[in-house]
């Protein structure tokens, strides 16, 4: 795994959902590193790439609340353990939990195993809210796909945060979780 600045030099065999994230990175002019590898499909695979990325691995959760009236992308440190209840009540809503693949295609144009934060930029509609524990916001560097597991990307925390989230009009709610068993 090799880490390379930017996008790749060539989009051939590149999915089009991928090549629109070089675009609107490199559309707001924020500098990004790259790795290609394997599908990445485990937490552990992940925190491989990640130690060659050298930023802040998240766990990416999509939920949603019971009825499927609201969803929410949950950006979590990839070692803190996810409880429903203490996020529910945080933000005000009933019981949370996973939402499905036709619903992550549907609102992010993203499949399980490559859900990311970049994948607002395809929810025009802003059916989805994203969530950040306030532990990921502490790292100078944010790592996430391209929305496809195959790739991941290094990106300044200040620079996801900020222009790229303007970017896809999108704000976030900064959450605090716990974790512990």
């Amino acid at each position: 795994m090799e880490l390379q600045k930017g996008r790749p030099l060539t989009n051939e065999g590149r999915l089009e959902k991928e090549i629109r994230t070089y675009d609107l990175l490199d559309s707001v002019g924020v500098e990004y590193e790259r790795i290609d590898h394997e599908a990445a499909f485990t937490m552990e695979v992940c925190a491989e790439i990640d130690k060659s990325l050298g930023a802040t691995i998240c766990k990416n959760l999509f939920l949603c609340n019971r009825q499927k009236t609201d969803f929410y992308l949950l950006m979590i440190p990839g070692d803190k353990v996810f409880k429903t209840k203490e996020l529910s009540h945080q933000i005000g809503s009933a019981r949370l939990s996973f939402a499905g693949a036709e619903d992550m295609e549907k609102y992010l144009d993203i499949t399980p195993g490559a859900v990311s934060v970049l994948g607002l930029m395809n929810d025009k509609e802003n059916a989805v809210r994203l969530l950040v524990d306030e532990d990921v916001l502490q790292g100078e560097y944010v790592g996430c796909h391209p929305c496809v597991n195959t790739s991941s990307l290094r990106i300044r925390t200040e620079d996801m945060f900020g222009p790229v989230l303007q970017a896809m009009h999108h704000d976030m709610t900064v959450v605090k979780l716990l974790g512990e068993e």
